[in-house]
């Protein structure tokens, strides 16, 4: 039995249980990165593993799959439900997946198809422990790896109105970011900001009633903003994107789904300038759920998935990477 993971943890097959949970855009994400018997697959943000068991079934009992998480509470909860997945080898990696290229060097592998999910999971938004949701009042949080950051609370309890305001318009097309700041900073003078309430209320005081949209909760982009400030989670991400893509195979695949426009702007940078360099974009223009997924799963209304492959040669005529190790 394995008990404890650290960094680096190697399930074995007659160990390795799908789990039910429902992954956003399942369908699309098997259609554009097309996993085969045998393959080696990663899951860069394996979450709940609801991706990675579709994939595991997809690459049977000669494949292998190694999945990222940065939360460790993830990836347990991913180590249980991948008990029993029809795999030649299971590698599950506490970190971010940035961090692909060092560690599939460590394993020794390269991949036929790499999946980052860049959203959260149902089970993240719902615990109000983390503080990602305005639904819920808890801790002012926001951390997905809590070894490591500032929570939210006291990032917004020492930045100017100014940093806070650029934070909201940048990461969540936020048009009342200036009042919104301004709420935060008058607040904390009284007593900082500590829960997701505080927040919340701050955002409630700036949006006029009457402005307010009604498909979505006025708190909506201001949480998602001041999580992506918090994680860093648009921090080098076209060139991480770039790196990744660098560790396929010929003909290998990678898939993102981003769920914002400034995640999605740093995804089609990264596939331009890798079209330049023996890669074939496979989406011209992003691919989003259909109206049956959204009206079931409406967490996935924000999604867009891109993808591209890698070429069997270069445009100059050179082997790729992989022919040439």
């Amino acid at each position: 039995m394995i008990a404890v993971f650290g960094s680096l943890l190697s399930v074995p097959r007659e160990t390795a249980k799908p789990g039910a949970h429902e992954p956003v855009m399942l369908t699309e994400v098997l259609e554009y990165l097309d996993p085969q018997p045998g393959d080696t697959v990663v899951d860069g943000t394996i979450g709940l593993a609801g991706h990675a068991t579709a994939l595991a079934e997809r690459v049977g009992s000669k494949g292998t799959l190694v999945g990222f998480d940065w939360d460790a509470a993830m990836l347990e909860r991913a180590r249980e439900r991948m008990v029993g997945a029809p795999l030649n080898a299971l590698h599950l990696v506490r970190d971010d997946y940035r961090s692909i290229p060092a560690r599939l060097a460590e394993l020794g592998l390269a991949a036929d198809g790499i999946l980052l999910d860049l959203g959260l999971n149902s089970a993240q938004i719902d615990d109000p422990g983390r503080g990602l949701s305005f639904l819920q009042d808890g801790p002012l949080d926001m951390r997905m790896n809590r070894d490591d950051r500032e929570p939210a609370a006291a990032l917004l309890n020492r930045l100017t109105a100014a940093q806070i305001e650029d934070a909201l318009r940048e990461y969540g097309d936020e048009r009342w970011a200036r009042a919104i700041a301004k709420q935060i900073v008058e607040r904390r003078r009284s007593a900082p900001l500590r829960t997701t309430n505080d927040l919340v209320e701050c955002v409630l005081a700036a949006i006029p009633p009457r402005a307010r949209e009604k498909r979505i909760h006025p708190a909506t982009r201001t949480f998602q903003a001041i999580r992506i400030l918090t994680n860093r989670e648009l921090e080098d991400l076209e060139g991480a994107i770039t790196a990744i893509a660098e560790t396929l195979t010929p003909g290998g695949r990678l898939v993102v789904l981003a769920y914002h426009s400034g995640e999605d702007r740093e995804v089609k940078h990264a596939f331009k300038a890798l079209s330049e360099h023996g890669f074939q974009v496979l989406t011209p223009k992003p691919v989003g759920p259909t109206p049956e997924e959204i009206f079931t799963n409406p967490r996935s209304r924000s999604a867009k998935l891109r993808a591209i492959r890698r070429e069997t040669t270069t445009p100059e005529g050179r082997s790729s990477w992989r022919q040439s190790q």
